[in-house]
């Protein structure tokens, strides 16, 4: 099937991809439960088209992809649900595939992709997805996903701390990587969660960089993607789109949905 737009349904919100040319054109960041917003954004330009539109939808948060879909086909619109490893190109090298997030598996199919159009004997992947999670990820040199380890972001841990401690604050994180020592409170806390993080990430790249055959392709992508990719020390590729463009991949290639 050929989508017009994709859309992965995060634990924060969803985002939607815009689909021309083999590409995403375009993209848009949606609130949970506000279908008021959903149909304001098909007015827009960019997004606005003929009826039906085709769309493949997948997510973490099965009650709001449910609640979307519904939206959709209510509009008349087709819908294609992306929601089991059998239907991803991707070999999933775990006792239970169907048990790992789906936008894990979305991301290391369009890294699979990725690294095939790239020149030279194909290397491992450490995927790092920094949004609400921060998952760590190996992708080994035959393009299997090996798994990873998972982590709280850095929103959820500020949150924590500040909900299970008696006078630490709710600190925004600044776009720039903190200074350390921190001279007060909330330096000290972002200064925590922005190190403390990105040396756990280190950490968790270093250990699966041990056990693979050669130095892997490191690719970050998440909506604090940009932050970490400031912090970390090991080089890192930013490729923001990765769940996104791994639905329209996969969406392609399915055999049998609507085209």
């Amino acid at each position: 099937m050929i989508p017009d737009v994709v859309a992965d349904v995060g634990n924060s919100r969803i985002k939607w991809g815009r689909c021309r040319d083999d590409r995403i054109a375009a993209v848009a960041a949606l609130p949970h439960d506000e279908p008021t917003a959903w149909g304001r954004q098909l007015e827009i330009d960019d997004w606005r088209a003929a009826q039906p539109l085709t769309w493949a939808v997948s997510g973490v948060a099965p009650r709001v992809v449910n609640r979307l879909v519904a939206w959709l086909e209510e509009r008349g619109d087709r819908v294609v649900r992306i929601e089991r490893a059998a239907q991803l190109p991707l070999r999933v090298e775990l006792e239970r595939p169907d048990h790992v997030g789906i936008d894990r598996l979305l991301k290391a199919v369009a890294v699979n992709d990725w690294l095939a159009r790239q020149p030279g004997p194909r290397p491992p992947a450490i995927i790092v997805d920094a949004g609400t999670a921060i998952t760590v990820d190996l992708v080994d040199e035959t393009g299997a996903f090996q798994g990873g380890s998972i982590l709280p972001g850095l929103r959820l841990a500020a949150r924590a701390l500040h909900e299970h401690t008696a006078l630490l604050p709710l600190v925004e994180l600044p776009p720039e990587v903190p200074p350390l020592p921190g001279k007060s409170t909330p330096a000290a806390l972002q200064a925590g969660l922005y190190h403390g993080l990105a040396g756990a990430v280190d950490r968790l790249i270093a250990r699966l960089a041990a056990g693979c055959v050669r130095p892997p392709a490191v690719v970050l992508a998440g909506g604090d993607g940009p932050r970490l990719h400031q912090a970390l020390e090991r080089p890192a590729i930013l490729m923001p789109l990765l769940t996104l463009e791994g639905l329209r991949l996969t969406a392609q290639r399915l055999v049998g949905g609507p085209s």
